[in-house]
């Protein structure tokens, strides 16, 4: 127990320290420059504390819960008795990792549909667009795209092949669609990309690939163990944009039928 609270007190601490710059910049700004008084400087400062409480809450919980976890799953998913198989590394093949694949695909997939950031960010293109973006639909197509990449990273961790060649092709596809997807939804597309790497998905992301790599035999935890997050940048972007590519060729293929 002592453990706890004094791992909870240098967490505070430092929490304390990485938001104070934050506080200073604004008031500063607020009180140096603009030179007006804050108008409700009591919510505010009640407002930074509950950030505050919160970012300890959430660390604390990365630390005894998420990365745990993350790491406990890609231990069992991995292990050779689980797999039914000897525990030879030359008995291994890619194929036999069918449950990493989709156990990553439902937690990439499940996560994003709980991040907070797309949430925010699906909401606001609703508001903007009047409707004519879905707040479910902008939801669902980064969800599917990051379980994708997820689950493709994995692929990657396990076979051991270079993380370049997967980002390289995966940016000349985005590329390619850039030019034929419909202009409104491209910079929604690519921040997409950017929210998905958030407080949810990136710790429990992050574990799976290091777990992964500390289990699959021959794998570099420093080597192969990152990257995952890159493929969570990625897919997303494809998968929104072709989304809005294949509302857009279903819209003109009703026009026809009319």
């Amino acid at each position: 127990m002592s453990q706890f609270f004094t791992h909870l007190i240098e967490l505070t601490a430092q929490t304390l320290l990485d938001v104070l710059p934050i506080a200073g910049i604004l008031f500063g700004f607020q009180l140096l420059v603009l030179r007006r008084p804050l108008h409700n400087p009591k919510e505010v400062l009640i407002g930074f504390a509950m950030v505050l409480v919160g970012l300890v809450l959430f660390l604390m919980g990365l630390d005894m819960a998420l990365f745990p976890l993350g790491k406990l799953m890609a231990n069992q998913l991995t292990d050779p008795a689980f797999l039914g198989l000897d525990t030879a590394a030359s008995s291994v093949q890619w194929h036999h990792y069918f449950w990493v694949y989709l156990f990553a695909a439902a937690i990439g997939f499940s996560t994003t549909i709980a991040e907070p950031s797309l949430i925010a960010v699906a909401i606001k293109a609703n508001q903007v667009s009047a409707g004519a973006v879905s707040e479910w639909g902008l939801r669902i197509a980064v969800a599917i795209g990051v379980a994708v990449g997820i689950a493709l990273g994995s692929f990657r961790i396990v076979t051991g092949t270079p993380l370049h060649w997967y980002i390289i092709v995966g940016y000349v596809v985005v590329i390619a669609q850039t030019f034929y997807a419909p202009r409104s939804i491209i910079a929604l597309a690519y921040d997409s990309g950017g929210v998905t790497t958030s407080t949810v998905t990136v710790p429990l992301v992050a574990a799976l690939g290091l777990g992964l790599s500390n289990n699959i035999p021959g794998r570099d935890p420093l080597l192969d163990g990152f990257g995952l997050i890159a493929f969570a940048s990625l897919f997303p972007i494809m998968s929104v944009m072709g989304y809005a590519q294949l509302s857009e060729w279903n819209d003109r293929r009703k026009s026809k039928d009319r």
